[in-house]
């Protein structure tokens, strides 16, 4: 399964911040970006672990994403 994550550097942190929009709550962070991609990977395994433990996981189809950017 493929699935749109959105990573955002965090300089409290001092690292990468990744969420992944289409499975809530689903988020990881590491020191590299490489890190944090190694490390989503894993949230997302076990995200749809439990859930599918508790009988709440379905096939999600793929959204279409749009990234954009504003300025105040």
């Amino acid at each position: 399964m493929r699935f749109k994550v959105v990573i955002v550097y965090d300089p409290e942190y001092n690292g990468y911040v990744v969420d992944v929009p289409e499975l809530v709550g689903c988020m990881s962070q590491g020191k590299t970006i490489d890190e944090a991609l190694d490390n989503i990977k894993d949230a997302i395994r076990g995200w749809i672990e439990v859930e599918k433990k508790h009988g709440r996981f379905e096939v999600f189809e793929e959204k279409e994403v749009f990234l954009g950017e504003v300025t105040v």
